[in-house]
């Protein structure tokens, strides 16, 4: 591209043809490295939190200079409410994958979330807990941008869990008398608890106990 020279005379827009080929190699390698800086994020957040993730351990891990850091993201604030939406967006995936398989009754579909979020935090040694649980523990030093954030995931998420609670009633699982959107919400605030004991003594114990009182004490069977 040719340098324009301040001080010469308005010139007109020239409308430049498509370029043919590939993309340039700079614009790919700018959302890799965001990428990447968001997954990082993640990692820092799921094991440490907001307060104690410091830019500096997050952009070692990616190779990114410091001052590269606000090339990507305005500040961090930002890049924490991108690694939020990153998150959620994700754990909804996985919610989706268990809570949606028709393979399975939807109590059953429950468990088998429980089973796979146990042999996920199993595999990271009880360092990883939920981004999202771990953020509301800290609520009072995020930056009031976050709550509203998080309260709409724990909503979005309560939304699917109160779906598969439903499903379960048209199943004669769960019986009528249940709310379903309130014992959405109740599996919710039991679970991170739940999460937060697993990680405190590095069993899945808590999760396990859990899942199984909860399950125990809706279904019909138990109920009748």
């Amino acid at each position: 591209m040719q340098n324009i020279d301040e001080t010469s005379q308005p010139i007109q827009a020239v409308k430049l043809k498509p370029r043919r080929g590939r993309p340039p190699k700079v614009s790919r390698e700018n959302t890799d490295t965001r990428d990447l800086l968001i997954r990082s994020g993640v990692v820092a957040l799921t094991e440490h939190g907001f307060a104690a993730a410091g830019l500096d351990s997050i952009l070692k891990a990616v190779g990114v200079p410091k001052g590269s850091f606000y090339h990507y993201f305005k500040s961090k604030e930002d890049f924490g409410l991108a690694v939020i939406n990153n998150y959620a967006s994700y754990f909804a995936y996985k919610l989706d994958k268990c809570l949606l398989n028709q393979d399975y009754l939807p109590l059953e579909r429950l468990h088998n979330f429980a089973q796979d979020a146990m042999a996920g935090i199993e595999k990271y040694d009880f360092k990883r807990g939920c981004l999202v649980g771990n953020l509301g523990q800290e609520v009072a030093l995020l930056p009031l941008s976050y709550r509203g954030l998080l309260e709409d995931i724990f909503q979005v998420w309560g939304s699917k869990v109160a779906t598969c609670l439903a499903e379960a009633q048209a199943n004669k699982q769960l019986a009528k008398q249940h709310d379903c959107q309130q014992l959405a919400e109740y599996f919710w605030i039991g679970w991170e608890g739940a999460v937060m004991r697993a990680r405190l003594v590095e069993s899945t114990r808590p999760l396990q106990l859990y899942i199984n009182t909860f399950i125990t004490n809706i279904s019909v069977s138990n109920n009748s």
